[in-house]
């Protein structure tokens, strides 16, 4: 399976790589690690191609942002947190931390509250 890795603004394509399988390929909010780069994955689509009159699957399209996976970033139901998930003010999201402490660290934050 082809995976490609684009540019979110320019759709500018920035690598190409193959994969054994579909379920290998990471979901929107997952980091990938390729080529000694790290890639947030924002957006992913499917590019399809008709053959004798079906629809197959050509290759998955992922546009990426080129971005170091944070030191607290952790798993968190299917994704991934910046941060510490049970605080009330965390915004559950790879992207941002919280709105009170957005450069973190969460231990030095004078507001953390149990969810």
């Amino acid at each position: 399976m082809r995976v490609q890795l684009r540019d979110p603004h320019s759709l500018v394509l920035l690598d190409e790589l193959d994969l054994d399988d579909l379920a290998d390929a990471p979901q929107p909010g997952r980091w990938l690690e390729h080529g000694g780069r790290s890639f947030l994955v924002l957006q992913r689509s499917h590019r399809y191609r008709l053959r004798d009159g079906r629809y197959e699957l050509v290759a998955v399209a992922l546009d990426v942002k080129p971005q170091q996976r944070p030191a607290d970033a952790r798993p968190w139901k299917g994704g991934w947190v910046i941060g510490d998930p049970s605080c009330r003010f965390n915004a559950l999201s790879p992207l941002l931390r919280c709105a009170v402490l957005p450069e973190g660290p969460c231990e030095r934050c004078g507001s953390h509250q149990p969810r």
